[in-house]
């Protein structure tokens, strides 16, 4: 299993929990191998290359088979709708942005307030260009009209170390990677992508003033197109399965994660309408190259 983030990231826990279930219903070890880098292409890129014969499959998201493609489709070497074979939703996630707990901007407002007025000094970790938090942070940038300067990341959590060491003014990153730093008092969130169930100290955009809704970030597993019916017919219904397990859903809710099971057909039109919709705004935010 192929994994488009850093040890120790948001969906390398959630991947490793998915796949110690899986390993169970097929009877096989799954493998984790973590490829992160390059908005997750360089996962989706290896697994689009690798044998079609079902033993490796990609623990991918919206940013490696739309996002990075929208944004700089001549560094992207594959067309994930067309080179990938859609096995199953396992979940959505909450993402945050936060800074150091005793600094000055308790609200998203402030960071406005103090990025115009200090432009370019007010920096914003995240994991990679053309990643969905990439969107999202031009996104809040060109709604709000605040000057804040995107720093990348290979992974998200050395975007939340710097934080906390004070080498960055913010970041960018999933919620179960920095709610417990916010609950010991060290990081303070001041917005979040999505509302989450149990969490009411983090406005949204709305809550904050903005009458603006942020697309969401999503994890699925895929295979190289092409691997035979029979193996699809094999990992599909245990994909399923694993995800649908009422305590494994449990387990990993609590970390912040919303898991919603969907099928390949449906997972392959979440694809494409991102796809869709980032070409939209990365024309309208200059992210696409020649913009």
């Amino acid at each position: 299993m192929v994994i488009v983030a850093g040890p120790g990231d948001a969906s390398d826990t959630t991947s490793r929990i998915l796949g110690e279930e899986l390993s169970k219903i097929l009877k096989t070890p799954i493998v984790p191998l973590n490829k992160p880098g390059a908005g997750s292409t360089l996962a989706t890129d290896f697994v689009v290359k690798s044998k079609k014969d079902g033993y490796t499959i990609l623990y991918g998201n919206s940013a490696g088979t739309a996002y990075a493609k929208a944004a700089h489709p001549e560094d992207v070497p594959y067309d994930a709708s067309k080179e990938l074979e859609p096995l199953g939703l396992h979940l959505f996630l909450h993402s945050a942005i936060y800074v150091q707990a005793e600094s000055p901007w308790k609200t998203l407002k402030d960071v406005v307030e103090y990025s115009k007025k200090n432009p370019g000094k007010f920096r914003c970790g995240l994991m990679g260009v053309g990643s969905i938090k990439h969107f999202q942070l031009e996104m809040i940038k060109a709604w709000t009209e605040a000057d804040i300067t995107m720093i990348p990341f290979k992974a998200a959590s050395p975007a939340v170390t710097a934080v906390l060491g004070g080498h960055i003014e913010s970041a960018f990153s999933a919620l179960n990677l920095v709610q417990p730093h916010i609950e010991t008092g060290k990081l303070r969130g001041i917005l979040l992508d999505r509302k989450a169930p149990g969490i009411s100290t983090i406005p949204t955009l709305q809550e904050s003033g903005y009458d603006r809704e942020l697309p969401y970030a999503w994890f699925g597993l895929f295979a190289p197109a092409g691997i035979p019916d029979e193996v699809k017919k094999a990992l599909v219904p245990a994909i399923e399965k694993a995800v649908k397990n009422p305590e494994l859903k449990a387990k990993t809710d609590k970390l912040g994660f919303f898991v919603e099971y969907r099928s390949p057909e449906e997972l392959k039109k979440m694809v494409s309408s991102d796809y869709e919709n980032a070409v939209v705004w990365a024309k309208k935010l200059g992210l696409s190259k020649g913009q």
